[in-house]
């Protein structure tokens, strides 16, 4: 099988040529040239545009009718995260699946949704990551977290603006903004992990232009020799056009190859400590290649255009060995044969994304309107490779299938600022999209294809109680598309809605001294879920049932004094459960009516005590979660299943992980780190086989800035 993104050719007309060692210097000596530029002139900082959920503003977060939560910059040195992931297990509501430590695949779900989904909707700079929103699946890129300086989670009727899939919310990173000078940082620890990072910027003496280059490798033999290579390479320029418009463009580049597999440790193997690769010959080969330009224009004092075009090609190749199951129970372990199978797949995309704020005084009150287009092109390419021991990476096809979608949304907001106190925000989205299939294979009768449009409005309002205190409240509908796979399936429309929820959610949020905090109350009604065709054929042709989701979710932060701080988050989600029994196409009960959702723990809470001392800064952080079901059975007891994932309930665990900074000097600074100080032995998710999570981990750090 072959990809353009790793031979370093480009099929879409829009991106670059690959990223090479000519191309990395040719930018540091751009960025040099930038660095060494006489200051003739000393301006305000500027920073290129950031394409914002939230905002950055002191109001923003209590301009949303929803709940909020922002990983802060300083939030992200502390913690040390090795993934996105990590970065985002103390935000409210969120549930985690640590099945690697480097968190290739992303495993995120939101109040009651399960993490093996694709309900919310993730973004980098406002751009979708995931490699398909409508054509497949869109857990296979992960952004690396090192590009990252900030991440927002935003809830409520506000998410609509950004897209579909949104019934958990919007999770935007915002990457770094280019700085001047040189940073190099350097991390080594546990698994014989290894990373470094150059991040290199210069501007203009008149700040009117500016550049950054971002790269990171890291490389480690990984958790039970589950070792990675990664590169990942971001290049951010921009250029004001006069006095009110500003350009901006970055690049990227990522690519991984790891050693990670859907196999998992048997039971008995489990119980005996083991800590080997239980499938040492699988491969999970991706890599991601993007452009975005964003263009923004201040027409007036009242209103302001932005645009973002943006554009991506995603492949993940995964190589996995078929496996004799009858010995394999006998054994008690994997026993794999001398074939195997490449599920091949590439993604390119295409979209603009323009918004128009304007403020207005319409019925003689303070008035701020979003008004946005949308438009998207997305296709996968899914090839499957029967392959063999001797020639491992080709074989025969025997799949060839093109999964395309085109979207075309239309989306309006207005906030009305009714009172100092009360304000009501009002929107509506509307997404009209078409999906089609075709099997390269066969010459006849080779095409389906099938149209929905959603309709989707939202209202929501803030009240400003007092000073410390303010309310909020929103009801949306929110959707999330049957995925090409489902939709088309056998090459047919199945007639499947979309996922559609109606979502409700109510709390608090303030500060009073040196107390803030947030607590929201959220329910989440579908009236329909897909099921995956293929997790059971007999599913086929037949929407889903209605579930209910609802809980609460509270965050606290408490500056104690003496340079301590305390802060906790805890997610409690009662009921996940489906509603009414669902039945597969020739009636039989599949899942009970009452039954827990899976990968949905009823209770997650973090705690973390903060001290910080002139040069010194340490975090103890607490991270729980409770039991989890991994089967619409809810059965309890783990059973091995070779034809098929495990299945059992997940026992509760607790990690403890202790961070340190500590800066020399402005320009230099040390971190260590201890993930799982307590080493305790966990299981994170049951797939084929039992995935355990990660063991005891130490990292060192250290930090330059020229």
């Amino acid at each position: 099988m072959h990809h353009s993104l790793r031979s370093g050719a480009i099929a879409s007309h829009f991106l670059p040529a690959s990223l090479n060692p000519l191309a990395v210097g040719i930018a540091l000596v751009f960025a040099g040239s930038l660095i060494a530029a006489p200051a003739l002139a000393q301006t305000e900082p500027k920073t290129l545009p950031k394409v914002v959920v939230v905002g950055t503003e002191d109001g923003d977060i209590e301009r949303q009718p929803g709940a909020v939560a922002i990983v802060t910059e300083e939030e992200l040195q502390i913690r040390q995260p090795r993934s996105t992931e990590e970065a985002l297990r103390a935000v409210p509501g969120v549930v985690i699946k640590p099945e690697e430590e480097s968190a290739i695949v992303v495993n995120i779900g939101i109040r009651g949704l399960s993490s093996a989904d694709y309900k919310t909707l993730i973004l980098e700079d406002g751009v979708p990551i995931a490699p398909g929103l409508f054509v497949g699946n869109g857990r296979y890129y992960n952004p690396r977290i090192q590009r990252m300086e900030s991440i927002e989670v935003l809830k409520g009727a506000a998410s609509l603006r950004y897209g579909p899939s949104t019934i958990g919310g919007v999770i935007n990173y915002i990457t770094k903004q280019p700085e001047d000078g040189v940073q190099v940082e350097a991390r080594a620890g546990s698994f014989n992990s290894r990373e470094a990072t150059l991040e290199v910027g210069g501007s203009t003496p008149s700040q009117e232009a500016q550049f950054g280059a971002f790269i990171t490798h890291a490389s480690s033999d990984g958790f039970m020799d589950k070792g990675y290579d990664m590169t990942d390479v971001m290049i951010k320029t921009g250029l004001a056009l006069g006095d009110n418009q500003w350009l901006s463009v970055k690049f990227s580049d990522y690519d991984s190859e790891a050693n990670i597999s859907y196999r998992g440790l048997f039971l008995q193997e489990y119980k005996d400590g083991a800590d080997y690769n239980p499938a040492p010959d699988d491969y999970f080969i991706s890599g991601r290649r993007a452009l975005d330009i964003s263009h923004e224009w201040d027409i007036n004092a009242t209103a302001k255009l932005s645009t973002l075009v943006f554009g991506s090609e995603t492949y993940r190749d995964y190589w996995r060995y078929n496996t004799n199951n009858a010995a394999s129970t006998a054994a008690g372990q994997w026993v794999y044969l001398d074939t195997l199978n490449g599920n091949n797949r590439s993604f390119d995309r295409f979209g603009v994304d323009s918004r128009l704020k304007l403020q207005h005084q319409l019925f003689g009150i303070a008035n701020e309107a979003e008004i946005g287009v949308r438009v998207m092109s997305e296709s996968m390419d899914d090839v499957t490779i029967a392959a063999t021991r001797a020639t491992p990476r080709t074989g025969t096809i025997n799949k060839d299938t093109v999964e395309s979608a085109d979207s075309l949304a239309l989306y309006l907001q207005n906030r009305f600022v009714v009172t100092d106190r009360l304000a009501v925000t009002a929107g509506l989205r509307t997404e009209s999209y078409e999906q089609s299939s075709k099997n390269k294979r066969v010459a006849t009768n080779n095409e389906a294809d099938s149209s929905n449009t959603e309709v989707l409005p939202g209202i929501g309002a803030t009240y400003q109680i007092n000073t410390g205190l303010q309310a909020f409240a929103s009801v949306y509908k929110a959707f999330s598309p049957a995925l090409n796979g489902d939709a088309l399936n056998g090459l047919q429309d199945q007639k499947l809605d979309a996922e559609r929820s109606i979502n409700i959610e109510t709390g608090v949020r303030g500060a009073a001294d040196k107390l803030s905090y947030e607590l929201t109350f959220f329910r989440m009604d579908f009236d329909n879920q897909i099921i995956p065709a293929n997790s059971n054929s007999q599913f086929q042709r037949t929407n889903g049932g209605e579930t209910l989701h609802q809980g609460l979710e509270a965050a606290l932060a408490w500056e104690l004094g003496g340079g301590f701080t305390v802060k906790s988050s805890a997610t409690y989600i009662p009921d996940a459960e489906f509603v009414g029994a669902r039945r597969d196409a020739n009636g039989n009960i599949t899942t009970p009516d009452g039954n827990r959702v899976t990968y949905v723990p009823e209770w997650v809470t973090n705690l973390s005590l903060e001290y910080k001392a002139g040069k010194l800064r340490t975090a103890l952080a607490l991270h729980h979660t409770g039991e989890q079901y991994t089967d619409v059975l809810n059965t309890k007891p783990i059973t091995e299943i070779t034809s098929g994932f495990f299945t059992g309930q997940i026992d509760s665990y607790t990690l403890l992980d202790l961070n340190a900074i500590y800066e020399l000097s402005k320009d230099v600074s040390f971190s260590a780190s201890a993930k799982n100080l307590t080493d305790e032995r966990y299981i994170a998710s049951l797939r084929q086989g039992i995935y355990v999570g990660t063991e005891r981990s130490l990292d060192v750090g250290v930090k330059f800035k020229f």
